[in-house]
């Protein structure tokens, strides 16, 4: 089995990052107000004081418990994300708790995609989509979140030129081209 491009850590902290920043949010929302309880009593200017001390504590150990558990998570999935290119079929493990195995024959490949958003271009790897029949992703409405049933999120920019040529390869072969 392969392991992902090392980019793959950050690719996976800044997902970790914009999903735990809008529960952070919502925590300090009910967080802030508990902890200013007891300064509605004071003055104005006190209050703004006793306020501006708790947000600043509230928002300081929030960013290092984002930090902190991002880089666990971001190390976690890079170690358990693996792929393989076998004889008939493509294998794709994932998952830090809950496992999931992937295995998708050369004969249900329609198409393959290679992606390099900003950041894959940045970190060098690229992201590769492989669609195949009869695969439905029931996602939110729209584009947003459909992924491909193979999706392997980031290798190096030569290693998916080779999977993208060697799938085509079993593509055009099956079609009898």
């Amino acid at each position: 089995m392969k392991q992902l491009h090392q980019g793959a850590k950050w690719l996976f902290r800044i997902r970790f990052y914009f999903s735990f920043l809008f529960f952070l949010i919502f925590l300090g929302c009910f967080i802030l107000p508990f902890l200013m309880r007891d300064a509605f009593e004071s003055s104005f200017n006190t209050f703004l004081a006793i306020f501006f001390q708790r947000f600043c504590l509230v928002f300081i150990l929030g960013i290092l418990i984002i930090l902190i558990f991002g880089e666990f998570y971001s190390r976690l999935s890079y170690k358990n994300w693996k792929y393989e290119m076998a004889p008939n079929e493509l294998k794709l493990e994932r998952g830090i708790i809950w496992k999931k195995y992937s295995f998708i024959p050369y004969e249900r490949v329609q198409n393959v995609d290679i992606n390099r958003g900003i950041l894959a271009r940045i970190i060098g790897f690229s992201t590769i989509s492989i669609q195949t029949a009869g695969y439905h992703f029931a996602g939110n409405a729209g584009n947003a979140g459909v992924r491909a049933e193979g999706y392997i999120p980031a290798v190096s920019v030569e290693e998916a030129e080779k999977i993208r040529v060697f799938l085509m390869k079993k593509i055009g072969k099956k079609q009898g081209l």
